[in-house]
């Protein structure tokens, strides 16, 4: 009993230590830096292309192409999982753990970022499987395990990968950090606008088997559903919370001068917030940078890679896109509408998460804690889709594909378990989880540069009319 009762605590020293700056933000940085020059700076000479193959019409199934979705199928799934409750509640623990500079090193982790998830759905696809049930399968332990040349140790790299991103999928950000922002999210709505206190539990239902319903289908109905809903959800909220950004456009000045003090500089304790050191800001906007964007996670392959694309680098270009859109456009928005509204030092959100973001907006725009408990459940809802699928392709990687249905029981539960658990030892176990998962994908990138080198000199030296 005494060890159950301390776990909590034991997993956010874990997760601390792991997050510090000098262990895996440096790694996370270095080897996105390390990408970026292989990768010929593709995030800033290929920006434009990227805009214009994903906003111009990569979501048509093209003749010649070998795939199971389109391309814009494969970015609306990893944009599903990406551009999730990270960029609702995991901005919001950001700002409370490491003060407005955390945004600052979100940014930093998004800039070499989009160069690493270039990377990764280059391999992705240059490394897919077709596996025995003749579906196309794609990912990090395909591309470490067939592309490092010291076989026994990518096997091993791989079957980390595998086990780590299962993981992930059942106990992290992909599970239940999202039901527990989605359950505090539309419990926050209901007590603002109508005075009434729910249970956690009661939304947390309802996720679950809204989510249930649709993993029934397998990847074509998370792709179908993800397709119409990540638009969609991503105009509603960014609507919001422009609308938030011009009625309180004269903060922006003084919100970015926030976040660039204290991205070298402590910052101060002021209201319930304790302050934090230049350490916790590292820590803290590297790890929801990632947990966010999910560049160098290594979850995004799995979705880019079974795209019908005539290149990898085609759908590569695809990733640098889904960063930009993730982190660059909507976590930014997020953190100007919560450091803007003063709320973040107030002593009631320490302990907060999306509600935070639900309440801040709320200070300018009436009854907006419903629209974001509607965009946090779309946002949690894609994201839940999207990353049962990435845990079940792990899964299968290690005991085939008879562990699926177990799997998607397993994680439909879980669910639930989230909805109700704390906040902290929520996000904790997301990001711990996912630095183990990203650690042997990173190996992997590092070792594989020359293929993402070769394949993108190949592809950008030819005219663009050609892709």
């Amino acid at each position: 009993m005494d060890f159950l009762s301390s776990l909590p605590d034991k997993i956010l020293s874990v997760n601390d230590f792991m997050w510090q700056p000098v262990a895996m933000p440096v790694v996370l940085i270095v080897v996105g830096a390390w990408l970026t020059v292989r990768s010929g700076f593709v995030q800033f000479r290929y920006f434009p292309r990227a805009v214009r193959m994903t906003l111009g019409g990569a979501f048509r199934h093209r003749q010649g192409a070998k795939g199971t979705i389109t391309p814009f199928q494969a970015l609306s799934t990893a944009l599903a999982a990406t551009v999730g409750n990270g960029n609702i509640g995991g901005v919001a623990t950001a700002i409370l753990v490491g003060g407005p500079g955390a945004i600052f090193w979100m940014w930093v982790t998004a800039t070499v970022g989009m160069a690493t998830k270039y990377s990764e759905a280059v391999l992705g696809v240059h490394f897919r499987v077709q596996r025995e049930s003749g579906e196309l399968a794609s990912g990090p332990m395909y591309y470490i395990s067939n592309g490092i040349p010291f076989k026994r140790f990518g096997k091993v790299l791989a079957i980390m990968f595998a086990f780590f991103g299962a993981a992930t999928a059942l106990f992290g950000t992909g599970n239940m950090a999202q039901s527990n922002t989605i359950a505090r999210t539309f419990v926050e709505a209901v007590r603002s606008s109508a005075g009434v206190e729910l249970p956690l539990w009661v939304p947390g239902v309802f996720i679950t088997v809204a989510v249930g319903l649709v993993l029934l289908g397998g990847i074509k109905r998370i792709a179908a559903t993800a397709e119409k809903l990540v638009p969609t959800m991503i105009v509603v909220y960014i609507g919001a919370a422009l609308i938030y950004m011009l009625i309180n456009a004269a903060d922006i000045p003084r919100v970015f001068v926030l976040i660039l003090q204290h991205a070298f500089t402590p910052s101060a304790a002021v209201g319930g917030f304790i302050g934090a050191a230049v350490a916790q800001a590292i820590a803290a906007g590297v790890s929801r940078g990632v947990l966010s964007n999910e560049a160098g996670l290594g979850s995004a392959p799995i979705a880019h890679g079974i795209a019908d694309v005539k290149h990898p680098s085609e759908q590569g270009t695809v990733g640098v896109f889904e960063v930009f859109v993730d982190t660059i456009l909507v976590c930014s928005m997020t953190a100007f509408v919560i450091i803007s509204s003063g709320l973040w030092t107030e002593a009631g959100f320490q302990d907060a998460s999306g509600d935070l973001t639900a309440a801040a907006m709320s200070t300018a725009i009436p009854f907006a804690s419903i629209i974001v408990a509607l965009c946090s459940f779309l946002f949690g809802f894609s994201t839940l889709i999207a990353w049962c699928y990435y845990g079940e392709k792990c899964m299968e990687y290690m005991f085939g594909s008879g562990m699926i249905t177990p799997y998607r029981v397993v994680f439909v539960a879980l669910i639930m378990v989230g909805a109700v658990v704390s906040v902290p030892l929520a996000w904790a176990m997301g990001t711990l989880l996912n630095g183990m998962m990203a650690f042997p994908n990173l190996i992997g990138l590092a070792f594989l540069g020359g293929t993402v080198a070769k394949l993108s000199k190949e592809y950008f030296s030819r005219p663009e009319a050609e892709t």
